[in-house]
């Protein structure tokens, strides 16, 4: 008993860490407005140099995406937070906008060095037996953590005095705190090979986990995507079109999204992975619906409700996805191959964001918003169908 207790304590503790680096990965998107008065950039470099930390992390799961399965979890965690460590202090000293695309790319390769590496980490510390609990531990750690960088920075920059340098160094100290966390767990990858065994490597699957990865993917990508609208694009619309410019009230629904995703997770685990991946599509589907009745109307009502049934279908869908991939993965490649699900989900958060921003000049915010919609209603709706004709065993 006392080492099924021991091995759920490392477990939380490992999803804390993960938890601590995430949440700096959106600290600055309820600040992006004061950056834009401060350096005078328009809505298009927002989502570039938001989109930037996105590439740092397909970045890193592409050339190091195994990297923690030959050279151990920990000694790749502490990188990750090394890097998270160096970003925020690119935004403690930045003076233009060369400051936050270094801070941005720090964040990313952070964060890729992290999903991949901690995912496992956290799963292979969980006590036998415990494999669908420590998915939401995860996944849990992974969405929480996102949620709560928005709802720090901007509870502090509108309460608190340095609004572009307190959530910043609030985040440094809690790095250091995971550090010194991180250094008490044990290392669970028991044979180690050389380092110059990681290869760079493009997105590869193994084939029995092949005909669970292409809707899997699918949903995570339309779920990731409506997440980097909401992180980089809805402070500059609550602003600009409904005159609200509360920065806890910006970072507070940004943040409901993500805790919503958690909420959708937790289900999983009563619901059943099977019906979990067409309700999360379905609720995508419903979220980004409510998105382009905010757009059109200019209500916040329909802004957070979007937050919450959206955030809830991405939850649904990622921890679905995460266990789908997980179990039909050999476990000598599941890193690698929980790696190549977050390329794909990370190419959702960026590359459908950078298309809003460009769009936004010629067409308007809310006629790139709904461009925007459009093509992701198209993708989650054929995975649905997908799903439901080829539905995912509820084993994984």
């Amino acid at each position: 008993m006392d080492g099924v207790r021991r091995g759920w304590r490392e477990c939380v503790l490992a999803g804390a860490v993960f938890a601590v680096c995430m949440a700096g990965t959106t600290l600055p998107t309820p600040l992006y407005p004061l950056y834009q008065e401060k350096f005078g950039f328009s809505e298009f470099t927002v989502t570039v140099v938001y989109a930037v930390y996105a590439f740092g992390v397909i970045g890193v799961l592409l050339l190091a995406g195994n990297v923690s399965d030959a050279a151990g979890r920990r000694p790749v965690l502490l990188w990750g937070l090394g890097f998270a460590a160096a970003s925020a202090v690119c935004f403690l000293c930045a003076t233009g906008l060369d400051w936050m695309y270094a801070g941005r790319l720090l964040s990313g390769l952070s964060a890729g060095l992290f999903t991949g590496a901690a995912t496992a980490y956290v799963m292979e510390l969980a006590p036998h037996g415990g494999a669908s609990r420590a998915t939401f531990v995860a996944t849990a750690a992974n969405m929480g953590g996102l949620g709560c960088g928005p709802l720090l920075a901007g509870v502090l920059a509108e309460y608190a005095a340095w609004p572009l340098y307190l959530p910043f160094a609030v985040h440094l100290a809690l790095v250091a705190a995971s550090v010194a966390v991180l250094l008490r767990l044990p290392e669970t990858v028991r044979e180690r090979t050389p380092l110059s065994t990681v290869r760079p490597q493009w997105p590869a699957l193994p084939a029995q986990v092949r005909a669970v990865f292409g809707p899997a993917a699918i949903a995570s990508f339309v779920g990731f995507a409506l997440f980097g609208v909401f992180t980089s694009v809805s402070p500059a619309f609550l602003a600009q079109s409904l005159d609200l410019r509360d920065h806890a009230v910006s970072g507070l629904v940004v943040a409901l999204a993500f805790f919503s995703s958690t909420a959708g997770q937790l289900a999983v685990g009563r619901i059943g992975v099977r019906r979990s991946l067409p309700l999360g599509c379905a609720g995508l589907f419903a979220g980004l619906a409510l998105l382009a009745g905010a757009l059109h109307w200019d209500l916040i009502l329909l802004v957070v409700l979007s937050a919450l049934v959206g955030g809830t279908g991405q939850g649904l869908t990622f921890r679905a996805a995460l266990a789908a991939v997980a179990q039909a993965s050999p476990a000598d490649r599941r890193a690698e191959v929980i790696s190549t699900l977050f390329v794909v989900a990370y190419a959702g958060i960026s590359v459908p964001v950078i298309g809003v921003g460009a769009l936004t000049d010629p067409v308007g915010l809310e006629g790139a918003g709904l461009v925007f919609i459009g093509c992701m209603v198209v993708l989650v709706s054929s995975a649905a169908a997908y799903l439901l004709r080829r539905p995912v065993p509820d084993e994984a």
